[in-house]
């Protein structure tokens, strides 16, 4: 079917479309995306849920050590900004070395699944093991085994609970590639690397980027389950410490001003994860890629 001129003209008025948009000023774009109903929406539901937890909290007469107010939550938090933000600081590093060692080595076993189906299935039901095996009944072992380094036992904690998913996802993505494409670069007797570098990593991308969400938000919270069963305390306590300090001590206020910041911690790192995704899928995936309807 040959192009009709109605066909030319929306093409020609989609890319003057799109030419319009990327000439704007950056702060019009952000601004657009934040007063957008994604954004909004959300917004509302938390500040309704918010109201509706206050006026429970006032009308119940409910005791501070049973369940504090929001606006208390907010009081505790500020008060007691200076204890909280370094443990933050210490749950955050965790999560990030926990996060990179899980993208690096899961990349990797998924590169080196792809090569051969003898290698994949000898070893994938172990990384089934791996994801399966509860991290509450390990982890004191890990810590035992990694006794003069208790952020590294903590690291290798929450890298178990973050690496399933990058694996699982990688190799799907490597392994849905078009068989046209791949008979193409068989026919051009392009190497295994090359097939590799220009085939299927770029068809994997989606993919890729789909376990990366899901594991950031697995690497915090494979942080904050290793240093509940840790029990660590001094300089280097994360929020999972100050959480059960202040339940053991009735701080509930405390208690849920280090939830809320655990809480915030993992939705940064999901929108951040998310953008990251969006930023690399946006020119050429159906999945990013935005339409005028």
């Amino acid at each position: 079917m040959l192009p009709t001129q109605e066909t030319n003209s929306t093409v020609s008025t989609s890319r003057k479309r799109a030419a319009v948009e990327s000439s704007q000023p950056l702060w019009k774009s952000w601004l657009k995306k934040l007063t957008s109903v994604d954004v909004i929406a959300p917004l509302v539901v938390g500040i309704l849920a918010i109201l509706v937890w206050d006026i429970f909290v006032r009308v119940t007469k409910m005791p501070p050590y049973l369940l504090p107010g929001p606006f208390l939550v907010l009081q505790t938090l500020i008060s007691d900004w200076n204890t909280l933000f370094p443990s933050l600081i210490i749950t955050l590093q965790i999560t990030i070395a926990a996060f990179v060692a899980a993208v690096v080595s899961g990349l990797l076993v998924a590169i080196l699944f792809t090569q051969s189906k003898w290698i994949e299935r000898s070893l994938f039901p172990y990384a089934v093991i791996l994801q399966t095996t509860p991290i509450v009944a390990i982890a004191p072992l890990i810590i035992i085994w990694l006794k003069n380094s208790t952020f590294a036992a903590l690291v290798v904690c929450a890298w178990i609970v973050a690496f399933f998913p990058i694996v699982s996802n990688t190799t799907l993505g490597l392994n849905s590639v078009d068989h046209n494409l791949s008979n193409v670069f068989q026919l051009y007797r392009a190497s295994r690397w090359q097939t590799l570098l220009y085939l299927r990593l770029p068809a994997a991308m989606p993919y890729f980027l789909g376990g990366l969400r899901i594991s950031g938000g697995l690497a915090l919270i494979g942080a904050v389950v290793a240093e509940f069963v840790a029990g660590t305390g001094g300089a280097r306590s994360g929020l999972a410490y100050q959480i059960l300090m202040a339940s053991y001590n009735l701080q509930i206020p405390r208690m849920f001003a280090a939830l809320f910041l655990t809480t915030a911690l993992g939705v940064i790192i999901f929108v951040l994860l998310t953008l990251l995704s969006d930023f690399l899928l946006k020119s050429w995936h159906e999945s990013a890629v935005k339409r005028e309807n």
